[in-house]
């Protein structure tokens, strides 16, 4: 059964304590423009909020995916569980390529 809960609104990032924005023109934010870290919430696909962890979740890799976008691999520090997250316009892309220089 698909589930989705998707919601537009500020946060403040539990990693580094980043005031994020919500994004009018971006569907929903999931993860901190700074650091990149996100929270494990959702468990079998995007937007379910099914997780039973809530840890935090830190980018391990991104990757273009042909239709769509770049996409941001987040670990979960907990559980270890991997999830797909799209890459928003105003992500710190000085994170995006150590990310990539340290997997190559």
């Amino acid at each position: 059964m698909w589930n989705f809960i998707m919601i537009n609104e500020n946060f403040k990032c539990e990693k580094c304590n980043f005031s994020v924005k919500k994004d009018d023109l971006w569907w929903v934010r999931n993860h901190c423009p700074n650091c990149l870290f996100s929270k494990h919430l959702d468990e079998n696909f995007p937007w379910d909020r099914l997780s039973k962890c809530f840890w935090l979740m830190e980018a391990i890799w991104i990757d273009f995916k042909k239709n769509k976008w770049f996409m941001i691999k987040h670990k979960c520090l907990k559980c270890e569980k991997e999830i797909l997250n799209k890459l928003a316009k105003d992500d710190n892309m000085d994170i995006y390529n150590n990310l990539n220089k340290k997997n190559f």
